[in-house]
Order: C-alpha cells, then structure tokens, then sequence
C-alpha cells in the first residue's frame, strides 16, 4: 500500500494510455497533454484500456518512481468514464482506487476546526 503524503496533489488521467511507456514518456505525458509539472511533487495515476492495470508517476525529490499494478484474476480497477484531462483524487480515494475498491463511494470525513480554548 502506497500512503501518500497530506496536502499531496493527486490526479487521475482519465484517458487510458500506452502500458509500454515508461517513467519519460509518461512524464512527457503529464507535461504536454495534460498541462501539468511531473517534476513538482505531484502523484499522477493512469489506467490501461483493460482497466485492470494503473501506473502511478510522482517525484520524489530526486528522481522519478514508476508504480506499476495489475489486480488479480478478474479483478478490475473502478474508473471514471473515459474523457480527455485529469480528475482531482483524494487521499481516501486514492487509497481506495489503489485497493481495487470502488473509489466513487469514499469521501473524506470533514472535520471542523475546534475553536481556541478560553
């Protein structure tokens, strides 16, 4: 399980790309498709046209990692309906999407900022 820092960015590619490209060709991907920095600390997600397989791109600091994923015998990961540009993700969501969970169901618990004690 991969738990991605607070405050992370992360973002879903929502049109499925080639499995056969790796870290520089998906971070050309993320630069000149989708508009975005690979290199500012992002996590970026993408799907294969199986659904069954994700990549995960991100910057750590001091070079790029490639994550890659399959799920088990018919298993297949929950995505959005294909479309051009890139979803906004949650941490929980994220997490969800990664355990091969139904992602869309999840939403963060919104807690309000306690008040300065008197």
């Amino acid at each position: 399980m991969i738990i991605p820092a607070q405050g992370l960015r992360i973002v879903l590619a929502v049109r499925p790309v080639d499995f056969r490209c790796g870290h520089d060709a998906l971070a050309g991907l993320v630069q000149n498709t989708l508009g975005l920095d690979p290199h500012s600390g992002l996590i970026v997600v993408f799907r294969s046209k199986r659904a069954d397989r994700l990549k995960i791109l991100l910057w750590d600091g001091t070079g790029l990692v490639l994550i890659y994923k399959r799920l088990g015998r018919a298993g297949r990961f929950e995505w959005p309906q294909i479309s051009g540009g890139v979803m906004h993700l949650t941490r929980v969501q994220f997490e969800a999407l990664f355990d091969g969970l139904n992602w869309k169901r999840v939403g963060e618990r919104i807690v309000a900022t306690p008040a300065a004690a008197n």
